[in-house]
């Protein structure tokens, strides 16, 4: 009886929003119910222990444990559930949500006409073009040229195929799209968190920006292919990439039990300074790769060489916070099927999946309504 009133205690602190709070993978802190402070709750080789009392001194299974567990519990159900981008519907009122919509007038600009639509409930006229307001080219070249673009065109050449459809834009056009939409995507994306493996990768690659040799790091989850966080600097084995390594948690929130990169100290310096701990179980660093040996990074150099082949079109960069790099990534994360996924994109593999016929347009307008 004495078990079952902590664990219902401890379910009472679970439900309530901000008594357990993670400090990380081992480490809890749970408010103290009578207002004391708080009592820290680590997990050790023994199992879990607290500072309060009530385990010390009892050595009793507290609520404070049972409510970090249950706190588990339910972020292992939440993560369970995949996350679904579904397509904006257009069988509502934007302002009442009623169904009772009638097709109006037809507006026209010099690009596309757009079909508007009144409401027999609140009386309102509108039309569906979110994420696409005031845009000479419509939603499909838009999305079309993007695909293009980043399956291997360059502006130019996307600019040639589209002129071949009847659609006249020229390529700076092309590059404001990527440019606006990719920074559009990445705000309402990094909202979303993926499901991510236990066993990481991480590398680096030399990239030209302004004729000036640079490099390009990265991180991705070795069972998903999903690449998780990246960064440019300047020197290959002495540059700081701890914000990299900070990046990747916050993507994640988790930290990797295994993290698997060349013998370059600068892994080896963030991997201490943001992924190793006292306690158990410790993540793991694997330094010792190499060609045909039974540790290597394949992986991650066939992700690196998706990036050379896009580098030889585009003849180098022209800024390190270029929208291109971003656009890339997000490219590889969710629009790019992988053959060693099955035909599935990492995204998917990651729990999130994108639906609509159009996914560039499903993504730009939930994005859209996000931030609007």
């Amino acid at each position: 009886m004495i078990v079952d009133a902590r664990q219902e205690r401890g379910q009472a602190i679970a439900n309530h929003e901000g008594q357990v709070v993670r400090l990380d993978e081992f480490s809890y802190e749970v408010k103290s119910q009578s207002g004391n402070g708080d009592y820290a709750v680590l997990s050790t080789e023994r199992g879990w222990m607290c500072s309060c009392p009530d385990h010390i001194y009892r050595d009793a299974k507290c609520k404070h444990i049972w409510a970090v567990e249950l706190s588990l519990l339910l972020r292992k159900i939440v993560a369970s559930q995949p996350a679904v981008i579904q397509p904006i519907s257009v069988k509502n009122c934007p302002y009442c949500k009623s169904e009772a919509i009638i097709k109006k007038s037809v507006r026209r600009n010099k690009g596309y006409s757009i079909q508007r639509f009144g409401c027999k409930s609140c009386g309102k006229r509108f039309s569906f073009n979110l994420g696409f307001e005031g845009m000479r080219a419509t939603p499909q070249v838009i999305t079309s040229a993007m695909q293009l673009y980043f399956t291997g065109e360059s502006f130019r050449g996307v600019r040639n195929v589209l002129r071949l459809q009847g659609a006249n834009f020229s390529h700076q056009a092309v590059y404001g799209w990527v440019r606006k939409y990719t920074g559009l995507m990445e705000s309402y994306l990094e909202q979303i968190k993926p499901q991510l493996g236990d066993t990481w990768r991480t590398d680096e690659m030399f990239v030209k920006i302004r004729g000036n040799r640079k490099y390009l790091f990265a991180m991705m989850d070795d069972e998903t292919r999903f690449r998780i966080a990246q960064m440019v600097s300047t020197h290959k084995g002495t540059s700081d990439v701890r914000p990299m390594f900070r990046e990747a948690l916050e993507v994640a929130g988790k930290k990797p039990k295994v993290l698997i990169s060349d013998g370059a100290h600068n892994f080896h310096r963030a991997y201490n300074k943001e992924y190793w701990t006292h306690f158990n179980p410790r993540p793991s660093h694997v330094r010792d790769i190499r060609l045909g040996g039974e540790v290597h990074n394949n992986k991650m150099e066939r992700q690196n060489g998706e990036w050379r082949d896009r580098e030889k079109v585009m003849r180098g960069l022209k800024r390190e916070d270029s929208p291109v790099l971003k656009g890339l990534q997000i490219f590889h994360n969710y629009f790019r099927p992988h053959e060693g996924l099955n035909g599935r994109t990492p995204a998917e593999a990651a729990g999130i999946k994108i639906e609509g016929e159009n996914k560039w347009i499903t993504v730009i307008q939930n994005a859209s309504r996000k931030v609007g």
